[in-house]
């Protein structure tokens, strides 16, 4: 967009910024290591020098280091946050909330929103603090205001927004928008691209692609919006926001160079002003055309942040990108062979965007002089392609613009989902093809198709989908009559279109605030009078509250199941904003037109006492079906208000003492259970597994995950055990181990010592986000740089989960994200992500080893369907052995071994580590790798000790499973503990030629009684 630009004349200045002295060393403990200074706060406080951090920390970064920079420049600024959680920015407020003293200390204020639009109006308010005059004089020299929310809470907020950046900001203070983009869908219900709403708000936009340029753009941002008295923004996409790395800090790393403008004979300083009425507004309007979006696009200019990256003097073809999407390019040029000498021998010239908006057409015009040929990498719309032409059309030099589409119209660059190296190297390929003749390149090009191909080809494998956590109020809620009609909820409720069995007939989702009011539309057109609609109590206080009274003012007969427990789950277990307790939220929603309620809750006898309203009553948890039965048949609006504890917040309230923990615990006898998987069906919980012994399929309940919910035992069912402590008697010791009792040499490395990168495919929840962030310390520790993506969505839930992480000995500059045939390591702690195609696409028979925890955790389908099958080990063994280097792969059974250690599942994914390490598959120092584990300071001395037996099954896999026994659980004063396993079957019960598991303890014998060996390292399964 072009403006007026008449009587603008620009000189610059440079912000000053003071360096102070670098921080004294800090002694430690004597250990091995290449930075043996390194604390776990260094993420916030170091000023100077290397840091690992993750992309939500970065942005917390930006605030601490904006308010250093301003008190250097002898500047008293604050800093006032608000925004709502929604991935991939979920973890930010529970970041800043755990900031403690350093958020006193930088005069960090946050105040979480309600909503999106709400908490954008409040910062809004931050930006008028300086003109209220000596009677409200102001406590800081500027506030500076930032706002976070994914690209639909951007499109809530746009109106708030838009008024907010025609109001300006505050010449020390400044407004920061951080919109998180979810270009492939990973965790929100539509995929998303925030550049084209940003540039229509007016707002500039700024694009980091790596962790670093979180750092360094965030300042830049924040710097463009005091000098412009616009918002900024930062677009931040998953594969940022989710990634995790080192990067470089000091004071003066950024230095910004402001643009000194003279608009209409006068040096331009903006005044915020909030009187949005004509004729202010038309004010307003009139220098935000007329200097606002130009010292923007000036700033941009002055400070290089579009610059030339491959500066090709004669080059025929341009290639523009910004952000991620960049540094997917680099990776993608890297995988043909064209390193920068390269790209100057043929011909090909490369821009990197750091602004998207406003336009810097002078820089677009610079770097298409000669070219014959430009071509856009961009996602979705073509936004830069566009502005391209624009930039372009009626000059000198006008070449063709490639990107969505070549110069013959064919498709080219897709805009579904996100663009990754891959993808990029074949659409490249094509445009190179007769110009650049390099054998190489069309080598590396028949590879990628081949990997590719090959995937597509293969047979898919059995799903792992994310399910709701064991003990979850979900599992119980959301069942529904057939026929039903249902509306689907944000939030967790959203997994009930993966698992859509037994919830009724489902119509689908609507935004966030929206649910239920389809029905006022669908109603009159279809023969059915009712309406099921799921709400969680989240989404209630932001939004839903309103499609409540509109379905009540519209008179339609819906049944909200509003899910009331306490937390925000979906983005981190969040208190839920302006809660409204429930005595108090029956009276609103009878206030609101409700006809009647209906409390349903695990124990009645809590409400003894409190006064609900006339209209509400409170049921036991197992009489919904009935209750949901009789709201169907009360016209207009009712709610079944479902009260239960989430379950993984009542699992850390009780580890922290904050809530009684039953010491009631369930067992089945497998001797007695038919494996009918009723009990499955009826709990939908995860820690009933379903397993496969010589009698058939059985069940055990996984002791270590069950949230003692206990919905497991409302079938009648015979097998099950009810295990209660006798009163006032001694609890044994969980079974502990010790270090292994063998040497552990260090281990020959098999692998590339830089460059290097794994792909760990896992399972949501067992933490495999944790243990890559611990590799990557590690890698710090060892003075080597990392860069790593998480990609979870949904998969916090059970789901699949897959991070990869690059270490190398320079600064790394590519993409974070694995590309076909470049892992070196495949870590998979779950066998079935270990072989799935799409995650052996990144291995090579040459390249690759493999180290795979071979447990056969089953997936939610099988423990609710009786018919479906763990896929064999053979078959997973092969699939992971034909794309790897078969002959060198480790497989071992982490979770057993780790249960049998420690009586827990949660340190497998650290043994599976320490068998890497030991193996020779991890380029690293097993000092900072235990020095990681330490200073991530989580069951330190369990964890510690799992790397080692990890460590020890590769090591001595013969002598460890020979004189290893398990140490016996023992009583509180250290004797023995002693007697049967309660749930044993009688002595007079006929013995099988082996015992099978009875009470979900061990799998092929009761550790009780029965020693088991510790598992060879090539084995699938433990031996007796």
């Amino acid at each position: 967009m072009s403006g007026a630009t008449d009587g603008i004349e620009t000189t610059t200045r440079r912000a000053d910024a003071t360096a102070p002295q670098a921080p004294a060393a800090r002694s430690t403990a004597p250990v091995k290591l290449h930075r043996p200074d390194v604390r776990i706060d260094d993420k916030y406080r170091l000023e100077q020098g290397t840091v690992f951090l993750s992309g939500t920390q970065a942005l917390v970064r930006v605030m601490l280091d904006q308010v250093r920079a301003d008190r250097h420049r002898g500047l008293r600024t604050a800093t006032f946050v608000s925004g709502y959680q929604g991935s991939p920015l979920g973890g930010l407020d529970k970041e800043i909330l755990g900031l403690g003293d350093l958020a006193a200390e930088h005069a960090l204020h946050f105040t979480p929103g309600l909503n999106e639009e709400l908490a954008a109006t409040a910062v809004y308010g931050s930006q008028l603090a300086q003109g209220l005059g000596a009677a409200h004089r102001a406590r800081f020299d500027g506030v500076t205001g930032v706002w976070y929310g994914k690209n639909p809470g951007l499109d809530r907020a746009s109106d708030a927004l838009r008024h907010a950046n025609f109001a300006g900001t505050d010449p020390h203070g400044g407004a920061l928008a951080l919109v998180g983009d979810d270009p492939s869908c990973k965790s929100s219900t539509l995929p998303s691209a925030a550049e084209a709403t940003l540039a229509a708000l007016h707002m500039p936009t700024f694009f980091p692609g790596t962790l670093q340029e979180v750092l360094d753009l965030g300042l830049h941002a924040i710097a463009c919006s005091r000098a412009s008295g616009l918002w900024s923004a930062l677009k931040v996409v998953t594969n940022i926001a989710d990634a995790a790395g080192t990067v470089q800090v000091w004071p003066q790393r950024v230095g910004p160079v402001i643009p000194e403008v003279q608009w209409q004979g006068a040096p331009y300083r903006h005044t915020p002003n909030g009187n949005l009425l004509a004729p202010v507004s038309m004010d307003l309007e009139r220098s935000l055309f007329g200097v606002r979006l130009e010292i923007a696009r000036r700033y941009a200019a002055l400070n290089q942040l579009n610059p030339v990256a491959v500066p090709t003097r004669d080059a025929w073809l341009g290639i523009v990108a910004a952000g991620k999407v960049y540094y997917e390019l680099v990776q993608a040029l890297r995988e043909l062979g064209l390193d920068q000498r390269a790209l100057d021998r043929a011909g090909i010239r490369l821009m990197k965007v750091g602004m998207l908006y406003p336009h810097d057409r002078e820089a677009f015009r610079a770097f298409a002089r000669g070219l014959d040929e430009v071509l856009v990498v961009e996602e979705k719309l073509p936004f830069l392609e566009t502005a391209l032409r624009d930039a372009l059309y009626g000059g000198p030099d006008q070449p063709r613009i490639t990107g969505k589409a070549d110069d013959a119209g064919a498709a080219l660059l897709s805009p579904e989902s996100d663009l990754d190296a891959d993808a990029i190297a074949l659409a490249l390929a094509r445009r190179l093809q007769g110009r650049v003749t390099d054998e190489g390149v069309a080598a590396r090009v028949a590879v990628i198709e081949a990997r590719h191909g090959a995937t597509a080809r293969s047979a898919p494998t059995l799903a792992r989908t994310p399910s709701f956590c064991s003990g979850c109020p979900h599992n119980t809620s959301t069942p529904n009559p057939e026929g039903t009609l249902l509306g689907a909820g944000i939030g967790c409720h959203t997994m009930v279109l993966l698992s859509p069995e037994g919830k009724g007939t489902i119509t689908g989702i609507t935004q966030m605030g929206g649910e239920g009011a389809q029905f006022a539309g669908l109603q009159p057109f279809v023969e059915a009078d009712h309406f099921v609609q799921n709400v969680g109590d989240g989404t209630f206080h932001h939004s839903a509250s309103l499609a409540i009274r509109f379905a009540a003012a519209a008179g339609v007969n819906v049944t909200y199941k509003l899910l009331y427990n306490d937390t925000v789950a979906m983005t981190g277990g969040q208190d839920v904003i302006g809660q409204l307790k429930i005595p108090e939220l029956t009276r609103w929603l009878a206030l609101e037109g409700v006809r009647q309620i209906i409390v349903t809750t695990e124990d009645p006898s809590d409400y003894r006492g409190v006064a609900l309203d006339p209209i509400a009553s409170v049921r036991h948890r197992d009489e919904l079906p009935a209750a949901q039965a009789e709201l169907a048949r009360m016209p207009g609006v009712t709610v079944l208000l479902h009260d239960q504890h989430c379950a993984a917040e009542l699992r850390r309230l009780r580890k922290r003492g904050k809530a009684p923990d039953p010491v009631q615990r369930i067992h089945i006898n497998e001797r007695v259970c038919e494996g009918c998987g009723d009990c499955g069906s009826k709990s939908n919980c995860m820690s009933v597994l379903p397993v496969v012994t010589e009698f058939g399929r059985k069940t055990q309940i996984h002791q270590s995950s069950c949230n003692k919910d206990y919905s497991c035992v409302k079938g009648d069912c015979p097998s099950f055990l009810t295990v209660i402590p006798k009163a006032g008697g001694r609890d044994a010791k969980p079974v502990a181990a010790g270090l292994p009792p063998v040497d552990l040499p260090e281990p020959a490395l098999r692998v590339r010592r830089d460059d290097f990168l794994m792909r760990m495919p896992g399972i949501g929840g067992t933490g495999v986000v944790t243990v890559s962030q611990i590799v990557q310390m590690a890698a710090m520790l060892d003075g080597r740089h990392s860069y790593g993506l998480d990609q979870t969505g949904l998969s916090q839930k059970g789901g699949p989960v897959v991070s990869d992480v690059r270490i190398a000995r320079e600064r790394i500059e590519g993409s974070n994200k694995a590309s076909a045939g470049e892992a070196d390591l495949l870590l998979g702690f779950d066998v079935l992500g270990a072989a799935n195609p799409r995650n052996l696409l990144v291995a090579d028979p040459a390249r690759t080893v493999a180290v795979v925890n071979t447990h056969a955790v089953p997936t939610s389908a099988m423990v609710t369907d009786t018919e479906v099958r763990f896929p064999a080990l053979e078959r997973n063994r092969a699939a992971i052995d034909a794309a790897t280097r078969a002959g060198e792969n480790v497989y071992v059974d982490a979770e057993a071994l780790s249960e049998a250690l420690f009586g827990d599942h949660m340190p497998a994914n650290t043994v599976l580590i320490g068998a890497a390490y030991q193996a020779g598959c991890l380029p690293l120092t097993a000092d900072a790798l235990e020095h990681a584990i330490r200073l991530n300071g989580a069951a330190v001395e369990k964890n510690l000790a799992a790397f080692a037996w990890g460590r020890a099954a590769v090591a001595a896999p013969r002598s460890s499973a020979t004189s290893w026994r398990p140490r016996r659980a023992r009583t509180a004063s250290g004797r023995p503990l002693r007697g049967r396993c309660p749930a044993r079957p009688p002595r007079s019960s006929p013995r099988p030629a082996r015992r099978a598991s009875c009470c979900g303890c061990w799998r092929s014998a009761c550790r009780s009684s029965s020693p088991t060996r510790m598992p060879p390292w090539r084995d699938a399964t433990p031996t007796t």
